[in-house]
């Protein structure tokens, strides 16, 4: 969509404010809102002046001053505002150049598919994340120097099979036992209803949804891949209807990866394929179906992960969710058809065209951006340098003996080893100045300073039942 059809399209759907959106680093959308008058044509190339400074991991005081600018080709109706409002994406630049801030997702993702492109490699990446998410009834949580607690709620939570609710009818989801039982047990069908009917409607092709294995409310709703920037546009809009839809009923949404303790938590599998000249580079004769090049990308991926998690699982609560006995895979191996190794091959029957790799070891705390783009160049970097994943695991990995599993590297077991991981080993992501030195140095920086100190630092709940003691 060009600049002038943007300013048609708003003219058409009545609209009367223009809401900004952009990415900060952790991943959540930050944004303000003007007229319609200001925006004009040459506004998509001069960009709107902000304030930097009070975004999360961005410049200092004394630098503050950013710009935007729209991307036309993301020009939507928000459903949620109450007054016609024209949504649009930007990307966030440098006044004094005007060239890409080094520090924003978004043109992270650009800069990846850029280098891709200059290697001759392949001209398109396919990307198709299936983010999982709980949908409560009720949360509070705090923290402070003298107490801290959290409490969560769902009406169809198994640990409410015996509370007073005037009639309670029972029907709750055992633990673990949520993927996919009818209804009545599944209270939340059309809530998800209504909320791929707001996707379809922001131009996202729905593919399914239903309940997931969780208790207390976790579901999942599945949309149509598409190439690399778009797909992480769309998972921004995901996220987004999803919370907004949720609230509209009274109820909230998460994308925390582990929020129920003895339960499954929230992962973010990510199908990927390359692409060059409408041809799909992961089919072939090899193993599975896939060819050399798909191969050497499943290479690259399980070299890099435990670097790499440090952004496709980027928060202390991730490593929750990464533990032995549930259903996110923690070992690196990759295997067909099977759940339980890191990378999976989907069975995609006889057809070329929807061959890929399915990497399930993300989370959706990952900022989606970052994450796509680091996948990107894990699987670039085995492209390149032919690195062969080795033999597959064709086994239920979950139930190998200690002896079995020795030789079987694993993720990191936390966050900070995975940002020591990240430390040691982002030269991959350096590469065409993809991810720069200052971007890499201010993620490490802020996950220690923001998270994993200050949660080092305070008492939990449990430590108090097993110490208080003593």
């Amino acid at each position: 969509m060009t600049p002038e059809a943007v300013l048609e399209f708003a003219k058409k759907h009545g609209v009367k404010m223009v809401d900004l959106k952009f990415v900060d680093l952790p991943g959540l959308w930050q944004h303000f809102t003007m007229p319609l008058h200001q925006l004009t044509v040459e506004s998509f190339e001069q960009g709107f002046m902000f304030d930097g400074s009070s975004i999360r991991g961005w410049r200092n005081i004394h630098e503050s001053d950013m710009m935007v600018k729209p991307d036309p080709n993301t020009a939507k109706i928000d459903p949620f505002m109450e007054v016609p409002t024209l949504s649009l994406l930007c990307d966030v630049c440098v006044p004094e150049t005007g060239e890409p801030y080094n520090r924003d997702p978004r043109q992270i993702a650009r800069k990846a598919l850029a280098y891709l492109k200059s290697l001759g490699i392949a001209d398109t990446a396919f990307f198709g994340p299936e983010a999982e998410f709980f949908i409560f009834d009720d949360v509070r949580y705090e923290t402070n120097q003298h107490s801290s607690f959290y409490s969560i709620d769902s009406d169809e939570a198994h640990w409410n099979t015996g509370r007073d609710e005037g009639k309670n009818l029972g029907y709750k989801p055992r633990p673990k036992e949520g993927y996919f039982p009818a209804l009545p047990h599944d209270t939340h069908h059309d809530l998800r209803t209504e909320i791929c009917l707001e996707l379809e409607k922001a131009g996202m092709k729905v593919e399914r949804q239903h309940h997931e294995v969780a208790s207390a409310g976790q579901g999942e709703i599945n949309f149509r891949f598409d190439s690399m920037l778009e797909t992480a546009d769309n998972m921004m809009w995901f996220k987004y209807i999803v919370k907004n839809v949720a609230r509209r009923h009274g109820k909230t949404a998460t994308f925390m990866p582990k929020p129920i303790y003895g339960d499954n938590g929230s992962g973010m599998h990510c199908h990927m394929s390359l692409w060059k000249d409408g041809k799909n580079l992961f089919a072939g004769d090899k193993y599975a179906g896939l060819s050399d090049t798909a191969l050497y990308f499943i290479g690259g991926i399980l070299k890099h992960a435990p670097a790499m998690c440090a952004i496709t699982n980027p928060s202390t609560n991730s490593y929750k969710r990464l533990v032995p006995g549930y259903e996110a895979p923690v070992r690196l191996a990759y295997s067909y058809r099977n759940r339980s190794a890191a990378i999976r091959i989907p069975n995609t029957g006889t057809n070329p065209k929807a061959k890929r790799i399915e990497f399930r070891t993300p989370d959706p705390s990952a900022n989606i951006y970052l994450c796509l783009a680091a996948l990107l160049m894990a699987g670039i970097d085995g492209v390149q340098n032919k690195i062969h994943p080795g033999d597959p695991l064709d086994k239920d990995i979950y139930g190998l003996s200690p002896q079995e599993l020795a030789n079987v590297p694993s993720v990191p077991p936390t966050l900070d080893r995975a940002l020591e991981n990240l430390k040691e080993g982002s030269a991959f992501l350096r590469k065409g100045d993809v991810f720069s030195e200052d971007l890499l140095e201010t993620w490490i920086d802020y996950k220690y300073t923001r998270e994993i100190i200050p949660l080092q630092q305070r008492p939990s709940p449990y430590e108090f039942y097993l110490y208080f003691d003593l």
